[in-house]
């Protein structure tokens, strides 16, 4: 089909966008004598094996990603873990290929595949998405406190000083962590049900207005999975696990670069990671943006890698943790049978309903599969 084709053709076109972001801020300090012929050299000189090895170790981390969520959904019914991970790995690649219009595909195909509720579905999707961020504070946390002394670059004698309010920094980063725990746990105990009580009558009034009470709808079933301190200590440890993986194949990445990416380590890595994960909220349509230039930013500036290897690094991190799904994904999609109009049915369809303070249904996204594509 023309359209997925296009869309297949991104995974080489991100490469020619990236140069043109760097090639437009030519005249920007940091880029001052930027040498295309040295980002080539970094890219062949890669350590292709390690490289391979993160490929590899990123199909983990959905399946800690899948494994968590078959945790998250045990109030709701049975979710199988083949289902969770297959459907997982389609709704990246639905990221990858609809930009952020996509991310409600993956709680629609689990909740399709295991017949589960939609709105629990799309709730657990909340709650996940509350983890990862508050993963994200933590990360933060964890890699400047166990910042190394020399890490940043030109600290030169003012190092000891710097390191100290890094390290004071990712103290009140834990600290809001321990904060966002204790609030969820407050909100779980009495909060929930109070504001959906608040909302409720707004469902009927649609719009914006609809969207809010569906949202926090979300979240209060979402919280449902939280019932006990194993189910807490599970939801944490999976996090946990899952970006302690993604955070294996940052280093792998960087390492693969020797001495090039300088010696950043696996806690320099989790500080990429960190930075990158924030970045990656900032998205230029369809292909992206954010993810690939904070990730270039944060080692070229903070930790002085050179702007080549850092732009080669940045790139190599961005088609192995986001676009390489499509290798696995789009086999996936086609041989159940979603096509691109497929997919922006099932989306839209969600969004309407959404509009109206309500979820699709099971029979909803089984039509928005089946419809027939409409010529223009």
């Amino acid at each position: 089909m023309p359209r997925t084709l296009k869309r297949l053709l991104w995974l080489v076109a991100a490469l020619v966008i990236i140069a043109a972001l760097l090639y437009h801020e030519r005249g920007a300090a940091m880029l001052a004598g930027f040498s295309w012929q040295r980002l080539g050299a970094s890219l062949e000189g890669a350590n292709f094996g390690l490289l391979a090895l993160g490929l590899a170790t990123i199909f983990v981390s959905y399946a800690v990603r899948a494994a968590r969520w078959k945790r998250f959904s045990r109030y709701m019914g049975r979710a199988r873990f083949w289902n969770v991970y297959s459907a997982t790995i389609m709704g990246f690649t639905a990221i990858f290929l609809l930009g952020r219009a996509g991310e409600p595909v993956r709680p629609l195909l689990i909740a399709r595949k295991d017949r589960l509720p939609v709105g629990d579905s799309l709730g657990v999707y909340v709650v996940e998405r509350i983890f990862d961020a508050g993963a994200t504070v933590a990360l933060a946390a964890c890699a400047l406190l166990l910042m190394p002394r020399g890490l940043i670059a030109g600290a030169g004698q003012q190092s000891g000083a710097l390191l100290r309010d890094a390290r004071l920094a990712g103290g009140a980063l834990f600290g809001v962590v321990l904060a966002f725990v204790a609030l969820l746990l407050y909100f779980r105990v009495h909060g929930a049900k109070a504001l959906q009580s608040q909302t409720r009558h707004w469902h009927r009034r649609g719009g914006w207005r609809g969207r809010i009470a569906t949202l926090v709808d979300g979240f209060s079933e979402g919280l449902q999975a939280i019932r006990s301190a194993s189910d807490l200590f599970a939801a944490i440890s999976y996090t946990a696990i899952h970006w302690a993986v993604v955070a294996l194949v940052y280093f792998w990445v960087i390492l693969s670069f020797g001495s090039s990416a300088g010696d950043l380590g696996f806690r320099g890595a989790m500080l990429v990671l960190a930075f990158t994960m924030v970045g990656s909220v900032v998205q230029l349509p369809t292909v992206g943006g954010g993810m690939q230039l904070s990730t270039f930013l944060v080692l070229s500036v903070i930790f002085g890698v050179e702007k080549e290897p850092a732009a080669a690094i940045a790139i190599m991190v961005w088609i192995i943790t986001f676009a390489a799904v499509t290798i696995v994904g789009l086999p996936l999609l086609i041989r159940e049978g979603w096509s691109m109009g497929a997919l922006r049915r099932l989306v839209r369809e969600e969004e309407r309903e959404e509009e109206r303070g309500k979820h699709a249904t099971l029979a909803e996204i089984d039509m928005a599969k089946s419809a027939p594509e409409k010529r223009r």
